[in-house]
């Protein structure tokens, strides 16, 4: 079955992500940093019920950790990410997926790894603050 027969595969749910995306995704999904096992560990049966994605292909991205419902992408970053060159391209994806009506929360590795328990209430906290009531 391609992505176009699979159902799994609608465009709203990866923003036209292109089909490389995928295999890529698969690849980061096997080999998980230290601190994405650690937050997935806690993401993927979470008090909050909302369903996570690791490795999520989105638009011409691949996030972290993403919440379809909520429209809420989770980002953990390295020590690279502090480097000019880096913070320059974070500052443009970030505009990017914001431009795609996403939301978009940044931990360090070190934040993750040393206070899980705050990162998970500032993650709770946006989960809440990003449930629309009914119309």
């Amino acid at each position: 079955m391609n992505k176009k027969e699979n159902p799994y595969h609608d465009n709203s749910m990866f923003k036209g992500a292109p089909p490389e995306n995928f295999a890529k995704a698969e690849i980061l999904r096997r080999n998980m940093t230290e601190a994405e096992k650690i937050l997935w560990d806690k993401l993927k049966n979470n008090p909050w019920g909302f369903k996570f994605r690791r490795q999520h292909p989105l638009h011409i991205f691949i996030v972290d950790f993403y919440c379809h419902l909520l429209k809420l992408v989770i980002e953990i970053d390295g020590h690279y990410h502090n480097f000019p060159p880096q913070i320059i391209k974070d500052k443009e994806r970030n505009e990017l997926l914001t431009f795609q009506d996403l939301t978009i929360i940044r931990f360090s590795n070190f934040e993750v790894k040393n206070k899980i328990e705050v990162v998970l209430q500032k993650i709770e906290e946006k989960c809440n603050s990003s449930i629309q009531p009914p119309r």
